[in-house]
């Protein structure tokens, strides 16, 4: 998620949920006390649940028409309890729910903070396989004008949910240290077309209305789920290795962004000469016209602003290196996860390190001249957001405050200090290993700095520490020249 700009400051409410998002379910009787809970992530306490896994969603949403109403959904979770849970608490915060199965058999539930707490008849023992269904309202209007989860276009809808946003669109265990796999079918009118993660695997025309069917072959985090309702036209070409790409764009701008959207192809396969194989069944770009600051790498299918296509102040090599940011994700961040929050900046990193080595190539912007610039302020960042790999707490209200230039740049910055540490040939090798090994799963600063360790011959704790935990930034290696550039204080007057 690069945040563009022109946005950074001016447009960041408008990206995430306040915590003070209304909760409207309607609850039938259960037990008390009923408590929010969470898997203990340090950014983010109350997010995820403990007690189970999630194999599968299936999530059913019919769009009225209006991007201001609520849709009516039907979320399914396919679960193995990992200990005996007498109740299930999914994170939901921001839509009614009108009943709740367990295994086929109603379920008392209620609210208490973000989350949903459901009652079953009966315990649930550890290591059962269970599947909870949830009718619910899914709405896209929230309190304040503020927005997260549902992103209301020009046309219609689609999904910004990191990092903390899937819930107020459907139930979850929202953390991406829990992926699974995805089911969507999407409900709209004659004159609209819906796409979601995946490849479809369904059209079902009925009376004034069309069904779209997608699912996922492959694991997915519910920060990365992205539904696209519009009138929007869906152009197909083909990638490397014959991989299907398809990109959604608003049908009035297909000819106008088409420029942009054949890149696409060759944008592959530059990535995959220096990672490896695309981690995915498909993938595209989805343009949508709103207002957002920034873009996001929503699985196979990663979201623009129309707006950086179509201004003309934006540079050429500035716009693709971009369209490369969100793409690196696919490999670091989608396919290979994050198991906590803290360990962002293993996605923005590298995303930012393939970003800046495009625009090096295309542009001559060189990877050196943008690292000292960054060596320059990094102890700023750092004062600022938290090391690299201890990024500090949001504020209330402002989740994805995360996201700061620390985890950026500033984490792009470890990763040309390490290439400078154990040569090029180890770090290139080490860059393939990572989205080899951890291919679907999810992995740790810790498992990155073995896996660097191990690639090395050597034990890189100390260095990973200095350059991803201490508030002020080492020296760089190969660079003993480089300084931190202090802030400029305002002249006294």
């Amino acid at each position: 998620m690069p945040l563009t700009p022109r946005s950074r400051s001016r447009r960041v409410q408008a990206a995430l949920l306040a915590s003070a998002v209304s909760v409207c379910l309607i609850a039938a009787s259960a037990p008390s006390p009923a408590e929010p809970l969470g898997i203990g992530d340090r950014l983010f306490p109350h997010l995820g649940n403990p007690g189970y896994d999630v194999r599968s969603y299936d999530l059913s949403f019919r769009y009225p028409g209006g991007n201001r109403e609520p849709l009516t959904a039907v979320t399914t979770i396919d679960a193995r309890t990992t200990s005996r849970l007498e109740r299930v608490n999914l994170d939901f915060s921001h839509g009614k729910v009108g009943s709740v199965e367990v295994d086929g058999e109603p379920a008392a539930f209620t609210s208490a903070g973000e989350d949903l707490v459901i009652t079953p008849e009966e315990p649930l023992p550890e290591g059962h396989r269970t599947r909870i269904t949830v009718r619910h309202t899914s709405d896209p209007v929230y309190p304040q004008g503020v927005e997260g989860g549902w992103l209301r276009t020009a046309d219609g809808l689609a999904m910004a949910n990191q990092a903390d946003a899937a819930h107020v669109v459907f139930p979850c265990n929202d953390h991406p240290s829990d992926k699974a796999m995805f089911t969507v079918r999407v409900t709209v009118p004659d004159g609209y077309t819906a796409v979601s993660n995946g490849l479809v695997t369904g059209t079902d025309r009925a009376a004034g209305t069309t069904t779209w069917t997608y699912r996922t072959q492959h694991p997915m985090a519910t920060e990365l789920a992205q539904v696209s309702i519009g009138r929007s036209a869906v152009l197909r070409r083909t990638g490397p290795h014959g991989l299907p790409v398809r990109d959604v764009v608003p049908a009035k701008d297909r000819e106008k962004l088409e420029p942009w959207l054949r890149k696409t192809p060759a944008q592959i396969k530059w990535m995959e000469d220096r990672v490896g194989p695309y981690p995915f069944e498909t993938y595209g770009v989805l343009i949508a016209e709103a207002q957002t600051g920034f873009e996001l790498e929503t699985q196979t299918l990663s979201l623009f602003e129309r707006e950086l296509f179509v201004r003309p102040e934006y540079p050429r090599w500035y716009v693709e290196s971009i369209m490369v940011h969100e793409l690196a994700h696919q490999w670091f961040g989608n396919s290979v996860s994050p198991r906590t929050w803290s360990d962002l900046w293993l996605n923005e990193g590298h995303a930012t390190w393939y970003e800046a080595l495009y625009a090096e190539e295309v542009a001559g912007r060189t990877l050196q001249a943008r690292m000292k610039a960054a060596y320059g302020a990094s102890d700023r960042w750092r004062a600022a957001g938290g090391p690299p790999a201890a990024p500090k707490e949001p504020k209330d209200g402002q989740k994805i405050g995360i996201f700061r230039a620390n985890v950026y740049d500033g984490a792009a910055l470890f990763l040309y200090a390490l290439r400078q540490e154990i040569g090029a040939p180890a770090f290139d090798r080490l860059q393939r290993a990572w989205v080899t090994v951890h291919r679907d799963g999810v992995a740790s600063t810790a498992d990155f700095r073995d896996l660097a360790s191990a690639i090395a011959g050597r034990d890189l704790r100390g260095f990973f520490h200095a350059w991803l935990y201490e508030v002020r930034t080492p020296p760089m290696p190969g660079h003993p020249d480089w300084k931190p550039v202090p802030a400029k204080t305002p002249a006294k007057r």
